[in-house]
């Protein structure tokens, strides 16, 4: 059995591979300033997206939308402003989560979320 980091990396590079099929470019992957940390950064046209993926194993006992706190939404505005500020972009941007569900025989299970911090806060 994968250790919770693996599986957390696994879900991550899932989630990266999802984006590009979607036609996102990928600005970031695992970016960090100090203690800021954001999972992806990307950009479909116009638009910045700060993805914040969670990946659970399936059966897990909490979703992995439910690891979302509103502490952690203020921590992912924290980095996406040091973000901002260290590359000079001025784009309009979005948080959004990518839940990611590894299942048994290693698959992965993306649902993405645009703007999901927004509406649940």
């Amino acid at each position: 059995m994968a250790s919770a980091s693996e599986t957390g990396a696994r879900g991550e590079r899932a989630v990266a591979e999802y984006l590009r099929r979607e036609g996102y470019e990928i600005c970031a992957l695992n970016w960090r300033a100090g203690r800021y940390e954001l999972d992806i950064v990307a950009r479909k046209g116009w638009l910045l997206h700060f993805v914040e993926v969670k990946t659970r194993r399936r059966g897990s006992l909490t979703s992995p939308e439910e690891a979302i706190t509103p502490q952690k939404f203020r921590a992912l505005q924290r980095a996406a402003a040091a973000y901002m500020a260290r590359t000079g972009d001025q784009s309009e941007f979005q948080f959004d989560l990518a839940a990611v569900e590894a299942a048994p025989d290693g698959t992965m299970e993306v649902r993405f979320v645009e703007r999901a911090m927004e509406f649940h806060w």
